[in-house]
């Protein structure tokens, strides 16, 4: 309508006043009802192609949408295991930080295996300072075997000499029996050496080894045990929260609440623009937004992302072949939008429905010095065609909240 009457002030209005004027003619006399058409017929024509003209091309290079909106993302209330509810530590809605427990299932079965694991890693340290105690006490073997050697080896050794000084003042078989001690000792000694390095190795290796086992299972049986602890991920505020002591929950049934993160839905904008506008939407594109939630404001934006794939095309392998005919309706080109001044979005709620302007500009192009004289002109209709949708903007924005209050019964 606004267009429409834009364009009759440059059509039927001059037709008019010619015809008032220099022709003479006046409504009422030679300009009637039923020959309006006949006499401005020029301007009436011109103003229903100009309006149409004017029309498709505010719409296509400045478009518009009413599909826009803040998605937030939400993030499901799970446990990682299985188990029996004991206690909940939060109501139906609550505000929670990062690490607050939200309730917590039975335990018992946890703690019993922590508690074991625990006294297993008590157990290996008691059995490594026994291995300590055996190392030096297998030291203490290995001196007295190599004292005994020594001994046995002397007395050999003297009662050797004196054979070999006065033959036959020794018996023989006295010798031999010192030989074969001298043997003895000798294994005993060695026997001692293994029984020192098996000690050694049991302190340096396999209690180190087994204490790293059962610190492991500690380690694991305390993070089953905190899992048992369902905690906050992320500062936010938890809604929907139904879960009650007793009640059995795992992640196969469905979330006991869901958390909705501080700050979500509050930095971006997104908005589903016609097919037919891929080619004008651009990235550092202008734009403007009024949001139900925030009504009689005008958000000035700026487009940060846009989509290159439309979501409508979106299909999953199966047993059955697309056929494009069964779509329901064409996709949108899904653009981001941001706030062009700091705090832009505060008071918007988040899920708040919106509406939305972008605003093609050809600065860039009318400033260059190879762009014709002609096309600049084109180019600054194109521009300028841009404050007839700004001011759309503005008066759906001031008549926003009558329509829904007043016209759709306060839904």
């Amino acid at each position: 309508m606004l267009e429409l009457l834009i364009c009759s002030l440059v059509t039927i209005l001059p037709d008019y006043l010619y015809r008032r004027y220099a022709q003479g003619k006046r409504f009422g006399k030679e300009i009637t009802f039923f020959s309006v058409w006949y006499e401005l017929r020029w301007g009436i024509t011109a103003c229903l192609m100009l309006t149409v003209s004017l029309i498709t091309m505010i719409f296509y290079f400045h478009p518009a949408t009413s599909s826009a909106t803040l998605y937030f993302r939400t993030v499901p209330i799970l446990p990682e295991g299985s188990g029996r509810v004991a206690d909940v530590k939060v109501g139906f809605s609550a505000p929670v930080k990062k690490g607050d427990v939200l309730f917590t299932l039975d335990s018992s079965k946890q703690q019993a295996a922590f508690e074991t694991a625990r006294r297993k890693v008590a157990e290996v340290d008691a059995a490594m300072q026994t291995a300590q105690a055996d190392v030096v006490k297998a030291e203490a073997q290995l001196g007295e075997a190599r004292a005994n050697y020594q001994q046995a080896k002397d007395e050999l050794e003297v009662k050797t000499e004196l054979q070999r000084r006065n033959p036959g003042i020794v018996p023989q078989r006295d010798i031999d029996k010192l030989q074969v001690l001298v043997d003895q000792r000798q294994s005993g000694i060695d026997a001692a050496t293994a029984a020192k390095q098996s000690a050694s190795l049991q302190v340096s290796v396999l209690l180190p080894a087994q204490k790293a086992t059962a610190e492991a299972a500690l380690d694991q049986a305390q993070v089953d045990l905190d899992k048992t602890s369902v905690r906050a991920g992320v500062d936010g505020r938890v809604e929907q929260f139904l879960v009650r002591p007793g009640d059995v929950v795992n992640q196969l049934m469905r979330p006991a609440g869901v958390l909705v993160p501080e700050g979500a839905g509050r930095k971006s904008l997104q908005a589903g623009f016609g097919q037919i506008e891929a080619q004008v939407m651009k990235e550092g594109m202008v734009a403007e937004a009024t949001c139900i939630s925030k009504p009689w404001v005008i958000i000035p934006m700026v487009i940060t992302t846009v989509q290159d794939y439309i979501a409508a095309g979106q299909f999953r392998s199966g047993e059955q072949l697309i056929d494009p005919q069964n779509a329901v309706r064409p996709g949108t080109i899904l653009v981001f939008l941001e706030p062009l001044y700091k705090g832009g979005l505060d008071g918007v709620t988040p899920g708040s429905s919106c509406i939305v302007n972008a605003y093609t500009s050809n600065h860039e192009e009318i400033s260059a010095k190879d762009t014709s004289t002609s096309r600049k002109i084109a180019l600054h209709v194109v521009d300028g065609v841009g404050l007839v949708h700004a001011l759309l903007l503005r008066i759906q924005a001031l008549l926003l909240p009558i329509q829904t209050l007043v016209l759709s019964g306060g839904h």
